[in-house]
């Protein structure tokens, strides 16, 4: 019997629906032993880092918040000679399938090195990466996106300068260890919201499409997942959207029976997957898995604004 490792990445064809939000200017330097990689950006808008693999590499990365496992491209593990662990099933945006385990002595990203991790192969042409970061590399830590410098800094919270400068502190709970918002009102409708860095688009269940009566003649696009697979999304105009002070005015969102859903209990209510097109709108996301909080720095022009709630 295989295990089931969810792998939320995705990218959506969007015909130039999607548009980032402009962002504001720099935050304020980080301080403190700190791990700062430079981010780049894959043809879909998401971010890659360079990574080691034992004395191998660097090798560019997507970093995957909706990623339970760090994924390998087949040909890296191919060049590595890494050792077979049997078989797994992989959960992606478009379904599921079979895949081979590599053992992994050593993933190492900026300062840090992970240890001992089990990771499934996939195609590296389906991933547009050598391999995915996922939050087995990153528990216990807070990621740090600052969009407008273009890095990513990995740490404890207090290194990166605890909750100082950010406008909005989300709390939210831990579920396969994607940390889930559970305060979010899209169109007034009470969402569940996972951050996904490896998605390109939000995505939204069949519930929540239901719950905002976003059916008839939509448009429609073609999510694509690392798996390489596909699937057939509705395409609708959300309004705004709103997690505890903070509302996002504007954005669309594709609408999908997407597995990771009902492998995280998520699919008889309303929820969604936060894309990076929605996060490039801040000019810094931190996520925070030790302390199970999302934080978010507005920039000084955008279509976000901060209303208390009462």
């Amino acid at each position: 019997m295989t295990s089931s490792i969810i792998v939320a990445a995705a990218t959506a064809l969007l015909a130039g629906v999607m548009v980032p939000l402009p962002l504001g200017q720099g935050a304020a330097p980080l301080a403190g032993d700190t791990d700062i990689i430079e981010i780049d950006r894959d043809r879909h808008d998401r971010m890659t880092v360079p990574v080691t693999i034992g004395t191998g590499g660097p090798y560019r990365f997507l970093v995957d918040t909706g990623s339970e496992r760090t994924v390998l491209a087949r040909h890296v593990a191919a060049d590595l000679a890494l050792a077979p662990a049997g078989r797994a099933t992989v959960i992606g945006i478009a379904g599921s399938m079979a895949v081979d385990l590599v053992e992994v002595d050593k993933v190492t990203l900026g300062r840090r090195s992970f240890y001992s991790l089990t990771a499934p192969l996939l195609e590296g042409r389906h991933i547009g990466a050598d391999g995915i970061i996922g939050i087995d590399g990153l528990q216990d830590q807070r990621v740090l996106l600052d969009f407008e410098k273009r890095l990513m800094a990995v740490s404890d919270a207090a290194s990166l300068g605890g909750n100082r400068g950010f406008e909005i502190v989300v709390r939210a709970r831990r579920k396969s260890g994607q940390l889930i918002m559970t305060n979010a009102l899209v169109e007034g409708v009470r969402t569940d919201v996972v951050i996904d860095t490896g998605a390109s688009a939000s995505i939204g269940n069949r519930a929540l499409q239901r719950q905002l009566a976003k059916r008839g003649k939509l448009s429609q696009t073609a999510l694509m997942s690392v798996t390489g697979q596909s699937i057939i999304a509705d395409m609708a105009l959300v309004r705004h959207m709103r997690v505890g002070d903070l509302t996002m005015d504007g954005f669309y969102i594709a609408f999908a029976d997407a597995p990771p859903f009902a492998a995280l209990g998520l699919s008889e209510k309303p929820a969604m997957l936060m894309g990076m097109n929605e996060l490039r709108a801040f000019r810094r996301v931190a996520i925070d898995f030790e302390t199970r909080k999302v934080l978010f720095d507005l920039p000084e022009q955008s279509g976000i604004t901060v209303r208390p709630m009462y």
